[in-house]
């Protein structure tokens, strides 16, 4: 089996590479610099020599055609994109084309090379905007996608186009409606891994405070490593469908604080500062989903949930701390 990461050297990609080689799967894996960008996760889950990397522009139809031609996947993984919803309010316009005109070039050079590919599209919970008024505040595939971000905005865009190339073109394509997930190889501009790090640096006498934004926003905090279990088992359904993967458990960023804290035997009251500097422009308020559907026909559900998460999270940083 073959398989087409797009956007291997991001956090899903490199756990979701991790994972197809376990299963025997020939890796094909893309990113916009694949010789000169240095490949930090693959090579810190010690994979990077198993993936045989293609250079790719995402918003480059003949680039995309191209991949996929030599890569001839069974499986396409489109995660490629710019990925932070922050960013994203600086960066509208890069950030809308790579994932609106990303992923339409991806199911074109599937229809024009007559390819039987299936194909896995990385959605968001962000497309739903608040889901603080629906029942238990989880979103369903059924609730209302209401974006309040460019990010949410280009990926509810690419989410409908999924759903339109398979029922005009019969294609095997399917959106994961990823929410918030986290790992030891989340970036630093993330405000979890902002957080992790302060608490372990501050414990060690490096730092002394932590400034965030609003505290009270509320989240549904996952493990990468069980979300890419997800991308995986969606692809292995007998017919194309769109699920929700989120764990269903509902924090609040004041929470994510106080376990990280913990985690280092801290009290972060000790330690926070709060600023208007760091609230975004229409933020969400709540963002969560409901996992039900994709335990019922996938029987996926997540392991971890945000205690797990920080606890891992925490664990990873000291003790790159120590080396």
């Amino acid at each position: 089996m073959n398989a087409l990461i797009l956007g291997v050297t991001g956090q899903d990609g490199a756990y979701l590479a991790r994972l197809l080689l376990q299963k025997g799967y020939t890796v094909y894996g893309t990113s916009r610099d694949a010789v000169g960008k240095v490949r930090s996760n693959p090579n810190v889950l010690g994979i990077d020599q198993d993936i045989h990397y293609m250079t790719v522009d995402i918003t480059d139809y003949k680039s995309v055609l191209s991949a996929l031609n030599e890569a001839q996947p069974d499986e396409i993984y489109n995660l490629a994109g710019q990925s932070s919803v922050g960013i994203s309010f600086q960066l509208p316009f890069e950030t809308i084309r790579s994932f609106t005109l990303g992923v339409l070039n991806v199911m074109e050079a599937m229809r024009f090379l007559g390819l039987k590919s299936r194909l896995f599209n990385a959605s968001s919970g962000e497309c739903f905007g608040d889901t603080d008024a629906l029942p238990n505040h989880l979103a369903t595939e059924h609730s209302r996608l209401a974006p309040k971000s460019p990010y949410a905005v280009a990926k509810a865009s690419a989410y409908w186009s999924v759903i339109n190339y398979r029922q005009a073109y019969n294609l095997f394509a399917c959106s994961g409606i990823l929410f918030s997930h986290e790992s030891i190889l989340r970036n630093p501009n993330f405000v979890s891994k902002k957080i992790v790090a302060a608490a372990c640096r501050i414990s060690r006498g490096l730092e002394d405070s932590l400034t965030l934004g609003n505290l009270n926003i509320k989240r549904d905090w996952g493990w990468a490593i069980d979300f890419v279990e997800a991308m995986w088992l969606t692809l292995q359904n007998d017919k194309p469908d769109d699920f929700i993967i989120s764990t269903g458990a509902v924090y609040t960023l004041e929470d994510f604080v106080r376990l990280s804290f913990e985690a280092v035997d801290l009290d972060y009251r000790d330690y926070l500062t709060v600023s208007d500097q760091f609230v975004r422009p229409n933020d969400v308020t709540c963002s969560a989903g409901s996992p039900k559907h994709a335990y019922d026909k996938l029987g996926w559900q997540a392991k971890s949930t945000l205690p797990d998460v920080v606890e891992q999270m925490v664990a990873a940083e000291l003790s790159a701390m120590h080396d």
